[in-house]
């Protein structure tokens, strides 16, 4: 599936500059968002493992503190374009071995997020194929089918993927608006008076609080992307800032509306007894009450593309992730390569694609769940992962802009990540001791501290791994956190940065 190297296709250290504007980066968030999957899958859940009927403005309060985030997060990329974003940022801020350590966890992040969408696509497309061809396909093939065509994507020119990921993207919003303007024109006993409460701060603060707040900053996994394509974009200091505030602001508003659309459609008082009963159903429960079964089969299939414009686009990041710490070589120098042809990062997308096919095989030998084991447990794994870097790259935009004030005003370099640091580093928190609720597991399940210790082992490695590379190999700590400033550190192309002392 590589691409020839004949002559037809050389390789090139840099990523294809030019090629997305603000649309197209906004679509590769949107993808990463998983707009119909979250409305199916993390509001449901949300509302069945809390009990909490606060989810809606829990969606808007989450939107608020990232957009806080992003703040501080736009205005360090005004100042570096690096495909590697949260590991770039927390090595200028931080320092080269925390940078290393944030990269060791942002790889396990994305990676699990990216594979465990195999699972859910395997499973929502199995029954489909059954229903309308009698064909009765075992989850991991289909899932296999999925894998190669991200894996044949993650080869191709990067906006063509966002042509692909623009097409399926419109498609699902549009089913999701049709599906709640469905339940807001067929309203419960009660109507907008009682469900006016889930948007009250009461609604909110109750019980179990913690875990509907990591529950809603999972939906908004995949904002952060739109500084991993910053080299890739059409003018990043006006394209990434642009993108990032569209998508946190279509991100809020869409599952703040399509969770009160609900509460609408069952009543604020019935919602968490009918999404128990009906988990990830419940849409499709209500779509087929109120529009039939045709539209509930579209947005099944629709579903279903959703889940594979997530993989599409997490394959890219992560793929991007992989290129940047080869290129400054912190992984092997062969990840630090990408197609002249294409501009993909060719070693990156192989490597990801490699894993992906490995954890299909995998699952599917040991007879494991594919929506309980691979996509919902590793989901929130990788959810939890990133929760974890964005409080990181808040902290070290103070250190950057403490060090580099670079014109940037009181709020953008202080006030701003300054709050997003502290709030975030509560929602850490309430992650941490709400894991276990989180998996739906007992509270004395080993995995309430497994999963989450993946992250401190990464974490610990990088940072050894990092302070290893000062020791023996200056030249390449140097590079590190530089992004395409790296190259110049290549004898081919010119010198290397000396290292800041104490970095």
């Amino acid at each position: 599936m590589a691409p020839r190297t004949n002559g037809t296709d050389r390789i090139s250290a840099t990523l294809a500059a030019n090629r997305l504007g603000v649309g197209a980066v906004v679509y590769f968030v949107l993808s990463a968002a998983a707009p119909l999957t979250v409305v199916a899958g993390v509001v449901t859940t949300g509302y069945a493992v809390t009990g909490i009927i606060g989810l809606p403005i829990a969606f808007l309060a989450v939107g608020a503190v990232i957009a806080v985030f992003a703040v501080g997060y736009v205005a360090m990329a005004r100042h570096m374009a690096n495909a590697g974003a949260f590991y770039s940022y927390i090595a200028q801020g931080l320092g080269r071995p925390a940078g290393v350590g944030g990269a060791w966890v942002a790889l396990t992040a994305y990676n699990a997020l990216q594979v465990g969408l195999y699972g859910a696509f395997g499973a929502a497309a199995a029954p489909l194929l059954e229903q309308w061809l009698s064909l009765s396909l075992e989850w991991w093939l289909l899932g296999l089918i999925a894998w190669a065509l991200v894996a044949a994507l993650g080869l191709m020119r990067v906006d063509f993927n966002g042509t692909i990921l623009a097409v399926l993207i419109t498609a699902e919003i549009v089913v999701i608006l049709l599906f709640n303007l469905a339940d807001l024109v067929n309203p419960a006993a009660g109507g907008v008076a009682t469900t006016a409460t889930v948007f009250s701060p009461g609604a909110l603060f109750a019980p179990g609080v913690g875990a509907l707040l990591v529950i809603a900053v999972t939906g908004f996994v995949g904002f952060e992307s739109s500084v991993v394509f910053s080299e890739e974009s059409r003018d990043p200091r006006r394209t990434v800032p642009y993108a990032t505030y569209i998508s946190i602001a279509v991100i809020a508003g869409l599952y703040a509306f399509s969770s009160w659309a609900m509460t609408m459609a069952v009543g604020a008082d019935r919602i968490v007894e009918f999404s128990q009963k009906n988990a990830t159903e419940t849409i499709f429960v209500l779509a087929a009450d109120h529009l039939g079964a045709t539209i509930v089969d579209i947005a099944r299939v629709l579903f279903a593309t959703s889940v594979f414009a997530a993989a599409v686009s997490f394959h890219n990041t992560t793929s991007r992730y992989i290129f940047a710490l080869g290129r400054e070589r912190v992984l092997p120098a062969y990840f630090g390569k990408t197609s002249a042809r294409t501009g993909a990062p060719r070693s990156g997308s192989i490597a990801q694609s490699v894993l992906g096919f490995t954890v299909i095989v995998v699952f599917a030998v040991l007879g494991l769940d594919p929506v309980v084991d691979l996509f919902y447990k590793a989901g929130t794994l990788g959810g939890f992962g990133v929760l974890l870097l964005i409080t990181a790259t808040s902290l070290s935009v103070l250190r950057y802009f403490a060090r580099n004030p670079g014109g940037e005003n009181v709020w953008r370099r202080l006030i701003a990540p300054g709050v997003a640091c502290v709030l975030l580093g509560v929602f850490s928190y309430l992650a941490v001791s709400n894991f276990t609720t989180l998996l739906g597991v007992p509270p004395d399940s080993a995995l309430g501290w497994v999963l989450p210790g993946l992250y401190l082992v990464a974490a610990v490695g990088g940072l050894l791994w990092g302070l290893s590379l000062r020791g023996r190999n200056p030249e390449v700590y140097a590079r590190i956190g530089l992004g395409a400033k790296a190259a110049a550190g290549d004898p081919a192309t010119g010198p290397t940065p000396t290292a800041t002392a104490g970095r």
